[in-house]
């Protein structure tokens, strides 16, 4: 809790340029937006190659610096940086945190197509979580609004290219050992046999036959899933392929109700 104004920190940010003129007080701008630094303290100023003492040579107010004289034309304003509160570390700087700098821990996502996505009332969310040296891997999926239709063929939005549910590469998923599938809610409407696959294109289209497409491999063979059904995954996806769900039987319709919770386990 703070009395007063609270600190701003991290975030370093380097102001605009100033062009000297002949006054002593200077409006404090990042990307054109007015800036209020915490302090004079919070600033680094150089002036003419000369990095200025706060409060003898310059104060804060606001939104503005004033200088304890007026510039001239003649001097050069090389640069003003606003600190945040440098005793804390405080929210890290816009784009200054990568997979790399967490060390051992991560979060991504994969990517579905259209043909997945772009169902009407369809939920798709993914996340990769990689602990240690162990990757995690989970799909969360509404099959509202998707179709199915013959045996073997390609679930997704009907009539739809590329309903890859998402790819799976060695440096986002691991190396994945296998995985499980949980039903929350049992499909309806479609068929309710749903299988996964895996193959080399991500082009696939609903009401397509899986085996159409490159190198196609089926990862499980689930049976008609029911809320509470878990099936593991035998065959896990090899690096850089693509997965489907595909029918195991043939039901010509739209699903109205279905979620499944789809998870992979990796290693590095």
């Amino acid at each position: 809790m703070y009395i007063g104004k609270e600190p701003t920190i991290g975030n370093f940010q380097v102001c605009d340029a100033i062009n000297a003129t002949a006054t002593d007080t200077f409006n404090l701008l990042v990307g054109g937006v007015a800036i209020s630094p915490q302090s004079a303290q919070h600033c680094l100023v150089s002036l003419n190659g000369i990095l200025q003492a706060p409060i003898s040579s310059y104060t804060i107010s606001g939104s503005t610096i004033v200088f304890a004289s007026a510039i001239t034309t003649n001097d050069s304003v090389d640069f003003i940086t606003v600190l945040g509160d440098v005793l804390d570390m405080g929210a890290p700087s816009d784009d200054t945190v990568t997979a790399a700098s967490m060390a051992s821990t991560a979060v991504t996502e994969l990517s579905a197509g259209a043909g997945i996505t772009g169902g009407t009332g369809t939920v798709y969310r993914s996340d990769v979580q990689k602990l240690g040296n162990i990757y995690h891997t989970r799909i969360l999926i509404d099959l509202t609004g998707l179709a199915s239709s013959g045996s073997g063929d390609i679930i997704g939005k009907a009539a739809t290219a590329n309903c890859s549910i998402g790819q799976i590469t060695a440096a986002v998923n691991g190396t994945v050992l296998g995985g499980k599938i949980t039903c929350f809610e049992a499909p309806a409407g479609g068929d309710p046999d749903i299988n996964l696959w895996y193959a080399d294109e991500a082009t696939g289209t609903e009401d397509a036959a899986v085996t159409g497409l490159t190198n196609q491999t089926q990862m499980c063979d689930s049976g008609d899933f029911a809320i509470g059904t878990v099936v593991g995954i035998p065959t896990p996806p090899a690096a850089n392929k693509y997965m489907y769900m595909v029918t195991g039987a043939a039901t010509d319709a739209n699903y109205t109700a279905g979620k499944l919770l789809i998870e992979l386990f990796g290693y590095v």
